[in-house]
């Protein structure tokens, strides 16, 4: 049986059922069915351009978000896709502040709705620092569907690790 390492916190019998269809190859048509077309957000401009459209609907008086990139570096290693950096700066007697996102570059290639709920998941941290019950109930404000998302994200992941990438773009 695969390491559930992406689903350890989830309850045995979903584990169970994720471990029958990795085991029958059935989950990578599972996802792809649910998930059929991939984003086309490639570029760090229009990675950007679409989190201010999302920050803009949903968290318009919140600080602005200076700065959103695909980043290379983030990891599933580090069970880290996306990261929200509150940066403060003193240049002389003022202090700057900037708010920056990062997203794995993992998630160029993967579907809209994956891509969504992690900009989500990060344009909440402007509001809400903490990973508790108000962080997950401005996540679901701004995507009704975010639990469901983030699990099936982290059905892809589980995929990735086992070498089984249902979006890889063959070249």
């Amino acid at each position: 049986m695969t390491t559930l390492q992406y689903l350890a916190g989830y309850p045995a019998h979903i584990q169970q059922q994720v471990s029958q269809l990795l085991e029958q190859g059935k989950l990578a048509q599972h996802l792809t069915k649910r998930y059929p077309h991939l984003h086309d957000i490639r570029t760090d401009k229009a990675l950007y351009r679409y989190t201010q459209d999302i920050k803009n609907t949903f968290l318009r008086k919140s600080q602005p978000v200076t700065k959103v990139v695909y980043d290379d570096k983030l990891t599933l290693s580090h069970q880290a896709l996306g990261l929200h950096s509150y940066v403060a700066r003193q240049q002389g007697n003022k202090i700057k502040a900037k708010n920056e996102i990062r997203i794995s570059a993992k998630l160029k290639v993967v579907p809209e709705a994956f891509l969504r709920m992690l900009v989500v998941h990060e344009l909440a941290h402007l509001k809400e620092k903490e990973h508790n019950k108000a962080f997950y109930k401005l996540c679901v404000y701004m995507e009704p569907d975010y639990h469901q998302l983030e699990f099936d994200l982290r059905l892809y992941l589980t995929l990735i690790e086992t070498k089984l990438n249902p979006y890889q773009v063959i070249s």
